[in-house]
């Protein structure tokens, strides 16, 4: 790893610090905690297409396992490196023990450009990074998942990589696969479920209407945009959303599924003639009840955090909010219920899949989704109480209760030797 301090393994830190002196935890668990279990980093060598021979860098970290076999997704993407699959990992720690799931947390990457390379380029770096953290994987050791620039196909390529290896069928090696390969067909919007969830739950305990407020939503992808459908079915009122291309604006509310076809066809909702343009930094002083930001990390920076116009923000996103931002969202009276938990679906949809492929038997989509709902629900409402008691903002409490979920876990096993 590089001597470059991480900005965002420097935020775990402080959270972790902030949590163990709210919840009085060992020192010496803390101290454990603060760094990664293992780190591997690997060179993949990949013939490309016109004959050379090209050489990536990958990673897959482990943070802490204590809890069940590290659980994170696989990204691949050019500024990916050491420190932030880290600090991914180790927000997965706490992911899986905020929803109290049976897993530990980890993470994978790979240093790459994926919109340049050819399917056959993209399936030789798979294969091939799969074949070089091999050490690391198995359903009982580390079950990778989709993340930035990965989907179902290159589960797919992993897992048959693995199954390979080992000399027999291994569907619980990775979750996140096609349904043809025993995934689960809640997984895609498993997130976004989760996310609608949360907001209804925080929209309850603060005694606000669900149905006809009005949300913004800040991102129209894999989550933002099946979110801002669900919310819309919901009764609320859509009246903007933002991507990379532009953003659009429609205060009695844009037609989310003329939006989505809109997309498909053109690739943003840029040029979208339901609701007029607007810049994206205007996105922020939109006036609603619901802000979502589901695309990009760091997005609510301070001075953002002054002008939003909502009453709740849940986060989608991964690390939306900065460290500078949270105390000026505390001072507004700003609900924030954290990534930790809010976009925590995916991975409860993750662990549902790992348990059918260990059974071999396909759970039906109503109890699928029944399942996360009440995991969700079951999480909220334990962070809320966490934080109710211990007066401090949900962020913190969302730690609270993870850190003590894993320090009780580490001080059962005892210490080995």
């Amino acid at each position: 790893m590089s001597g470059v301090p991480s900005a965002a393994w420097d935020a775990i830190l402080e959270r972790l610090d902030d949590a163990a002196t709210l919840a009085r935890t060992d020192a010496g668990i803390v101290a454990m905690l603060r760094l990664p279990e293992r780190v591997l980093e690997v060179s993949i060598p990949v013939k490309m297409d016109d004959g050379r021979l090209e050489v990536f860098t990958g990673w897959r970290i482990h943070h802490d396992t204590t809890r069940g076999p590290g659980k994170g997704g696989i990204r691949f993407h050019p500024d990916v490196d050491a420190d932030e699959v880290k600090a991914l990992a180790a927000s997965m720690t706490f992911k899986t023990a905020v929803l109290d799931l049976p897993f530990g947390g980890a993470k994978g990457g790979v240093r790459c450009n994926p919109s340049v390379l050819s399917l056959g380029e993209l399936e030789r770096l798979t294969r091939r990074y799969t074949f070089e953290i091999l050490p690391l994987l198995g359903p009982d050791k580390d079950v990778p998942a989709p993340d930035v620039n990965t989907d179902g196909r290159v589960m797919a390529w992993l897992m048959d990589t693995v199954s390979m290896a080992s000399g027999a069928a291994m569907p619980s090696s990775v979750t996140g696969k096609p349904i043809a390969l025993g995934g689960t067909r809640a997984h895609s919007g498993a997130t976004s479920s989760g996310v609608t969830v949360c907001a209804r739950a925080a929209f309850a305990e603060r005694d606000m209407p669900f149905t006809g407020s009005r949300a913004v939503v800040q991102g129209f992808g894999k989550v933002g945009g099946p979110l801002a459908f669900l919310l819309s079915s919901a009764g609320m009122r859509v009246v903007a959303v933002s991507d990379a291309g532009g953003a659009v604006l429609n205060e009695g509310g844009l037609d989310v599924f003329h939006l989505s076809d809109h997309v498909e066809r053109t690739g943003s909702v840029e040029g979208f003639t339901g609701g007029d343009p607007i810049g994206g930094d205007e996105l922020w002083d939109v006036e609603c009840e619901l802000l979502v930001p589901a695309a990009l990390g760091d997005v609510i920076d301070e001075k953002v955090a002054g002008r939003l116009k909502a009453k709740v923000v849940i986060e989608a996103a991964n690390g939306p909010t900065t460290r500078a931002a949270e105390p000026v969202l505390d001072r507004r009276d700003i609900v924030v219920v954290p990534d930790i938990l809010a976009n925590a679906g995916g991975v409860t949809a993750s662990y549902f899949e790992w348990a059918q492929s260990r059974q071999g038997y396909a759970w039906d989509e109503e109890l699928v989704a029944t399942r996360l709902r009440a995991r969700m629900e079951d999480a909220f409402t334990m962070v809320w109480a966490r934080a109710e008691t211990l007066n401090v903002s949900l962020r913190r409490a969302a730690f609270v209760v993870a850190l003590e979920r894993v320090s009780e876990a580490i001080e059962a096993r005892g210490l080995f030797p």
